[in-house]
């Protein structure tokens, strides 16, 4: 049952996202429509690594659409090229270098921390999806239209 109530609570942070951040309309394409449901999904479902990597998926759906640019650009590329505010391109890379520390994991035979102290981490997982599925939500309603 409590798992239940876990992600009844994470479905309505979700919807509070929404109704804080998106004012107007805004046209998304299907693609970052996709991967933004897979992200909720995924945090309503208490898959919080996953949801930091699809979030981080959608925010370069989303701004690679907006900036008509090619595949060879990478998120950090697209981050810098876009037209937010300095605040927002801070949380962006914040968001990205930790997503690269679980992409790019240097040496995975260094797995102290994961056998030791997993509640530590699932607690720290847990606290950036939240903050991967915020930083989602501002920067898909980034460009509203009334």
């Amino acid at each position: 049952m409590q798992t239940t109530q876990k992600a009844d609570d994470r479905w309505k942070f979700i919807h509070e996202l929404d109704e804080e951040y998106l004012k107007g309309g805004v046209i998304l394409s299907e693609w970052c429509v996709f991967i933004v449901r897979s992200a909720d999904l995924a945090f309503a479902s208490g898959a919080f690594l996953a949801t930091i990597l699809t979030a981080a998926a959608g925010i370069e759906a989303y701004l690679r659409s907006q900036q008509a640019t090619s595949s060879a650009s990478t998120l950090f590329q697209l981050i810098a090229g876009s037209e937010l505010d300095q605040g927002h391109i801070e949380e962006l890379h914040a968001i990205r270098r930790y997503r690269n520390r679980w992409v790019h994991v240097a040496n995975p035979c260094d797995d102290a921390s994961l056998i030791n102290e997993p509640e530590k981490l699932e607690s720290e997982l847990e606290e950036m999806s939240a903050r991967a599925v915020r930083v989602l939500r501002k920067t898909i309603y980034s460009d509203q239209w009334v």
